[in-house]
């Protein structure tokens, strides 16, 4: 079993806190993403659970045992880093087998688990290099591979996708989500990119201000935020926010004259001010709507993304017609009401 649970953790440097009150378990086998802007604990909260880090209050259980007091080496975890450390004047297969090799492993037994893990990472064929003989994405694989050597209870990534580019991060988070699927084993991930936390995770920790803002599936927390800031967060484009206020109808005014749908009838009185929050994914473009500019166009091949003033407001729309769109055209925009959320501009927490 390879159950990890967090239970009221929090640390703190000298005076400053960083972490406050974490609590959340990991099934066994699960894949889960830490995700939130730099500064906000992630890393700080995964090198705790590693043992890397002290906890200055509350308890870290890993397979039913409380493990604050356990050294790293000890946890039968294995970490994955931003920067692969590699030994660079070691051969891949030397660099998977080090942890092995302290820790007197048969030489057979080394054999056969470095040749295991290199298969499942696509490396038999690299393993007489040295790192400076890889591609990124390469040398990633080595890091992987030897943390798949040691057989650990569970993985901790941290920002390993970080220093590739593009292209090469899409590919590396397929084969993290493949090499999960082979393994079983339980995942912990950390990463400031959502687009990774929604690819990746089974489920996702949002956390801000070293708190935990909102936890859950990856379409619970896209669909379902309790937060302007988890709204603003995940999702791309980026949700567009419109100060409103609340009318006697299901709408809420923005300008004079302009007021945008809501799909319930809302119990909020009349003349208060809002956040109406709606995504730029549903937004549609027509024949009929509401008139509104186009500011800038950003083709991304299938689609467009269109920055429009609305009012006086900017919004993003994503548009999915093959249109060609140019600056200063006006064009007619209609909202998916069944969309739309509000949020309280005073605290941030969704209202509707």
């Amino acid at each position: 079993m390879s159950r990890i649970e967090l239970r009221n953790v929090a640390k703190s440097y000298g005076k400053v806190d960083v972490l406050n009150n974490i609590s959340f378990s990991i099934d066994d086998g699960e894949f889960v993403v830490l995700v939130g802007p730099s500064g906000c604990g992630k890393s700080t909260l995964l090198r705790m659970i590693a043992g890397l880090e002290d906890i200055t209050a509350g308890e870290v259980v890993i397979a039913g045992h409380v493990a604050n007091r356990i050294p790293a080496k000890q946890r039968d975890l294995a970490m994955v880093f931003q920067s692969y450390a590699l030994y660079p004047h070691m051969k891949v297969a030397d660099n998977m087998s080090f942890s092995l090799k302290l820790a007197h492993v048969p030489k057979a037994e080394i054999k056969e688990r470095v040749a295991v893990a290199a298969d499942i990472l696509g490396l038999t064929e690299l393993l007489d290099r040295v790192p400076r003989e890889l591609s990124g994405g390469q040398r990633q694989r080595v890091a992987m591979g030897r943390a798949i050597v040691r057989d650990p209870q569970a993985f901790l990534f941290d920002e390993p996708l970080s220093n590739l580019d593009a292209k090469l991060r899409v590919k590396m988070r397929s084969e993290i989500k493949k090499l999960h699927k082979r393994l079983g084993k339980t995942m912990i991930y950390v990463t400031h990119d959502q687009t990774e936390a929604m690819t990746m995770a089974e489920k996702i920790v949002v956390l801000n201000g070293g708190g935990i803002a909102q936890m859950g599936s990856p379409l619970e927390i896209y669909r379902n935020p309790n937060s302007a800031f988890v709204a603003g967060f995940i999702g791309s484009p980026e949700i567009n926010f419109i100060a409103a206020k609340t009318t006697d109808r299901p709408r809420v005014t923005v300008a004079v004259g302009l007021d945008l749908p809501l799909g319930l009838d809302i119990t909020l009185p009349a003349g208060r001010d809002v956040t109406y929050g709606i995504r730029p994914q549903h937004i549609t473009l027509g024949d009929t709507g509401i008139e509104a500019q186009v500011l800038v166009v950003e083709p991304t091949g299938e689609e467009q993304n269109l920055t429009l003033n609305l009012a006086g407001h900017e919004i993003t729309v994503v548009a999915t017609d093959a249109t060609a769109y140019t600056i200063g055209e006006t064009v007619l925009i209609n909202i998916q009401s069944d969309k739309v959320l509000l949020f309280d501009p005073q605290n941030g927490m969704r209202l509707l």
